[in-house]
């Protein structure tokens, strides 16, 4: 069965970087694109970022526009997101998620596979 395993994900100071990273199993990985989501507490899970199934196109959010970077290597079957310049804001549970076919979605819903998540927390 298909399975995602989020990591990297911790506490972190206002300015600091994490890189999670996303590892996926039970499906043909090259067929299947990814996005990078997140839910604060008492908010909508939002998506951060996607990367298309050929790793030719990605879209991140524009409130995380400048900080945040998607990519993938198909060789590990693994998608990772790299967070700089970390804010409070930004502090929330973030899921990794996929889709077979080379579309990138916002709604979660159009998304069929979720990994547990991993908590960021970014404070002084």
């Amino acid at each position: 069965q298909v399975q995602l395993v989020e990591s990297g994900g911790g506490l972190v100071q206002p300015g600091g970087s994490l890189r999670l990273s996303c590892a996926a199993s039970g499906l043909r990985f090259d067929y299947y694109t990814f996005g990078w989501f997140r839910q604060a507490p008492g908010k909508e899970r939002e998506r951060v970022s996607c990367i298309r199934s050929d790793g030719l196109f990605t879209t991140v959010a524009e409130t995380v526009k400048g900080r945040f970077t998607i990519s993938r290597d198909n060789s590990r079957n693994t998608v990772y997101l790299q967070m700089n310049s970390l804010k409070p804001e930004d502090t929330a549970v973030y899921y990794c998620a996929t889709r077979r076919g080379s579309v990138c979605r916002v709604s979660p819903g159009e998304y069929d596979y979720w990994g547990q998540g991993t908590q960021v927390a970014v404070s002084s």
